[in-house]
């Protein structure tokens, strides 16, 4: 079997041992919250984690962090990976357990200039809309959903899926949702 000689870039998750995964993380091809240009985009990983907690927060350092990556960067197109979502999703139990500061960080992106897609996931079910010229979409579970709207926690019928993000030099991008019994 050959290697796919293919980079992972890793953000940790609410259910994620950060320590362990920094370690683990730190070998190629293997990165932890890393940034790295691809041709005419900027990939930045962040760590929206709060130990002991499952909602987010995007620490002052975190967010200058960003901000110093972005603008010494030459690359036109940014894309931010995260794991809490920067807006309400319109589930009750789901908005109690997102990003805190999602609107400072909503708007630390905009202030960019450059910054087109933030993905993001722990919500287990699809997302896909845009706030202010930025595309902000959320990639399902490869486990469970939970369902979409709910008040209360409540997984969903839907099978494990994925995103596959294609990102372009113009600066407009792709986000295919794949669900595992569509293959």
């Amino acid at each position: 079997m050959l290697p796919l000689n293919m980079r992972m870039h890793c953000v940790p998750g609410n259910h994620d041992v950060r320590a362990l995964m920094q370690k683990v993380c730190c070998a190629p091809p293997f990165s932890y919250c890393a940034y790295e240009e691809i041709r005419d985009w900027l990939l930045v990983g962040l760590d929206s984690c709060v130990s002991g907690d499952a909602g987010g927060l995007l620490t002052e350092e975190e967010l200058d962090r960003m901000s110093e990556i972005v603008t010494r960067s030459a690359a036109k197109h940014v894309m931010v990976s995260l794991h809490h979502p920067p807006i309400p999703m319109g589930s009750a139990w789901l908005d109690t357990v997102g990003l805190r500061n999602g609107d400072e960080f909503l708007q630390r992106m905009k202030s960019l200039g450059r910054v087109r897609l933030a993905v993001f996931g722990h919500v287990h079910q699809p997302y896909d809309s845009e706030h202010k010229g930025i595309r902000i979409i959320a990639t399902p579970s490869t486990c469970r959903q939970f369902l979409p709207g709910s008040d209360d926690f409540a997984v969903d019928d839907r099978p494990p899926a994925y995103r596959r993000i294609t990102l372009r030099s113009d600066g407009s991008n792709d986000a295919e949702l794949v669900w595992l019994d569509d293959e």
